[in-house]
């Protein structure tokens, strides 16, 4: 298995590929759940909690800058891709279309279908971050989150929530539902933040 799909990196890449992590030659697609199926024509992203109210629709996210990104993404199930190329919106950009009370220290990432992830504000507002709809040039797929994602290069996948429609501002630290379910509270790859303390 090993051989065919996930090859060990070379140590030329040790300062991309973090430790334990294995290269793939594909791009796995790791769901739990079903893959909501669903056109950028019914998508929407809501903003709540403590930030002034706003919905936005695909033509709002589409008229602001877009860009091209080229990123690593490391999955906390042990495999990493290197330079994905997608294209979206950066999370700074978005950023300004949205008043967020200065009480607000972390985000929950809301999803169609249910799933949620926390970010401390620090880590989501980072210039590297962003809102993808593409990936290599195509439409992104729905098994990879499609018609939107969020990307958080810096942090384990499941930072980088499919199916994203929503961030609510909070005062405090909320788990997200790999959070509750033994994950760690940040996903920090470098430092092999897969799951929590309470574990061991």
């Amino acid at each position: 298995m090993l051989g065919k799909f996930f090859k060990k990196p070379g140590p030329e890449l040790g300062d991309r590929v973090p430790p334990g992590q294995h290269l793939t030659n594909g791009f796995p697609v790791l769901t739990y759940g079903d893959t909501p199926q669903l056109s950028a024509d019914e998508w929407e992203f809501k903003v709540w909690g403590l930030a002034t109210p706003k919905t936005f629709t695909w033509e709002d996210f589409m008229a602001m800058p877009q860009h091209e990104f080229t990123a690593d993404f490391h999955c906390v199930t042990r495999w990493s891709k290197l330079d994905v190329k997608w294209t979206g919106v950066k999370v700074t950009d978005f950023l300004q279309q949205v008043e967020i009370d200065p009480k607000a220290v972390h985000v929950m990432e809301h999803c169609y279908g249910g799933y949620t992830t926390n970010l401390p504000l620090e880590d989501f507002a980072r210039e590297q971050n962003f809102f993808a709809h593409t990936l290599f040039g195509e439409p992104l797929p729905a098994e990879h989150g499609g018609p939107m994602r969020l990307v958080v290069p810096h942090l384990y996948a499941w930072k980088s929530a499919k199916w994203i429609n929503g961030l609510e501002f909070l005062d405090k630290e909320e788990s997200g539902f790999w959070e509750r379910n033994g994950y760690h509270k940040r996903g920090e790859p470098w430092a092999e933040e897969r799951y929590s303390n309470a574990l061991f």
